[in-house]
């Protein structure tokens, strides 16, 4: 596959133009990652690094005003406390380079994607007390997020929370109905479970909305520190107690033995309890409720992920999906029906 190009001339003449830095020095621009939803590179200039994210040229038009809402978190997460990439710069014009596209600032880290073999860098692949912290920064980078004024930030127009949990059983029960291929144990169970039940307290915040390992990078060294949270697709004003349940749905008590986290080494890692009275000492709020966000946390990845299972053909990283899938929203009406939260 042939790496996808821009115009660097192109490219360095609106960066001039906007007063960005490296002013007339050569500018240098190399593909990192991208998929059907964004394409990411790293842009030089001279001693000046930053990195360009932009929808491919085939991306649905509605990825416009998805980057540009994504530009306006980052921007607005300057002066938080809340781990995050450096806004540079916007730009909304499709003219320049085809697609609007913003620049931000370089994180030199790593990200848990990166791992080869599962394996985590040094010194977390052999120091287990160390990579405790990476638990411990990962809880902590939400708590953080949620406590920001969204208000205050000039983002009360970026999400309706008003009515938020209501809406989430709506949209979704909706949108698998129109992919429905094949009837999920545990659906309706799980889904009349979360009609009648609330949150305890429902205080609005920033929520990334797919928080998770693979959604953050961090700071090479010891001991962890998150260097900031990436990808924010999903980024939106509504409840962040939601990117909690998500981050834990499938994370152990007991993280020496295997775990749906396949994707990463849990070992050395604190149990659930420990990360979410983490998450709840950092950000203020209580964690009582945590089973609602669990059942919803999986109900609602359980029907993202079918949508890709129904469309899979016979694409082997898509059908892998259809087990997996049944196992979660399995999980979603076994605790419904088990909880003791009403």
């Amino acid at each position: 596959m042939t790496e996808p190009t821009i115009d660097t001339a192109r490219l360095a003449e609106w960066m001039d133009g906007a007063g960005l830095p490296g002013k007339g020095e050569p500018l240098e621009a190399d593909f990192l990652s991208g998929g059907t939803q964004n394409v990411i590179y790293r842009i030089r200039r001279g001693d000046d690094d930053c990195v360009l994210r932009m929808p491919p040229p085939d991306a649905p038009p509605d990825r416009d005003k998805g980057i540009l809402r994504e530009w306006r978190i980052i921007e607005a997460l300057d002066g938080t406390e809340v781990p995050h990439t450096a806004a540079v710069g916007v730009c909304p014009d499709a003219a320049v380079l085809g697609r609007p596209f913003y620049l931000m600032g370089f994180v030199d880290g790593w990200s848990p994607m990166d791992l080869h073999q599962r394996k985590w860098p040094a010194p977390f692949d052999t120091d287990l007390d160390a990579r405790a912290g990476l638990a411990y920064q990962l809880a902590e980078g939400i708590a953080l997020l949620s406590k920001v004024d969204w208000k205050a930030k000039g983002l009360q127009d970026l999400g309706r929370p008003d009515g938020f949990h209501e809406r989430q059983v709506d949209r979704w029960t909706g949108f698998f109905e129109r992919i429905k291929g094949r009837d999920i144990d545990g659906l309706d169970v799980a889904t009349q479970w979360l009609r009648t039940h609330k949150p305890i307290d429902f205080i609005p915040g920033l929520m990334h909305g797919d928080y998770q390992f693979a959604n953050v990078m961090y700071c090479d060294g010891a001991p962890a520190r998150l260097a900031a949270i990436v990808d924010w697709e999903m980024g939106t004003v509504g409840d962040p107690k939601l990117d909690l349940g998500w981050m834990v749905q499938s994370w152990p008590e007991n993280t020496e033995a295997p775990s749906a986290m396949s994707y990463v080494d849990m070992r050395g890692m604190p149990s659930r309890t420990d990360v979410v009275d983490h998450y709840a000492k950092v950000s203020g709020r209580q964690v009582d409720d945590l089973d609602y966000y669990l059942v919803l946390a999986k109900w609602k990845l359980a029907i993202v992920l079918e949508q890709g299972f129904q469309r899979a053909g016979d694409n082997e990283k898509l059908l892998a999906y259809g087990p997996v899938i049944v196992d979660l929203m399995r999980s979603a009406a076994d605790l419904a029906e088990s909880s003791d939260y009403r």
